[in-house]
């Protein structure tokens, strides 16, 4: 059983940063983080496979940066340059093949405050 469980959302002003976490118990294989802004369906945001290499969407591509350190289990978001249209709930997600994204974290809040 694989669980994921997020920390480090909170309240920042425009132009803050943010790092968020996810330690992962169990096997995981590639990792995302998607987050749910409100009014909408959650959506991708940044994926990160185990070779390391790391993936985008475009309005975060220049200002967020995946990483992952495989000792800890753990996956990062550090979030700079935040912008208003940012705040949303976080989630951290992996899967073990190449289908759906399997397991879910409980997600962790990030308010951008114009």
């Amino acid at each position: 059983q694989v669980q994921l469980a997020e920390s480090g959302g909170g309240l920042v002003q425009t132009g803050g940063s943010l790092r968020l976490s996810c330690v992962v118990s169990g096997n995981a294989g590639a990792m995302a983080w998607f987050r749910r802004r409100p009014g909408e369906e959650r959506s991708w945001v940044a994926t990160i496979a185990l070779s390391g290499a790391t993936n985008y969407v475009d309005s975060v591509r220049d200002r967020f940066t995946i990483s992952r350190d495989n000792a800890k289990n753990t996956m990062y978001l550090q979030m700079n340059n935040l912008k208003p249209e940012d705040t949303g709930v976080y989630y951290c997600s992996t899967r073990l093949g190449a289908g759906s994204w399997d397991y879910w974290g409980q997600g962790t809040q990030v308010t951008v405050s114009s």
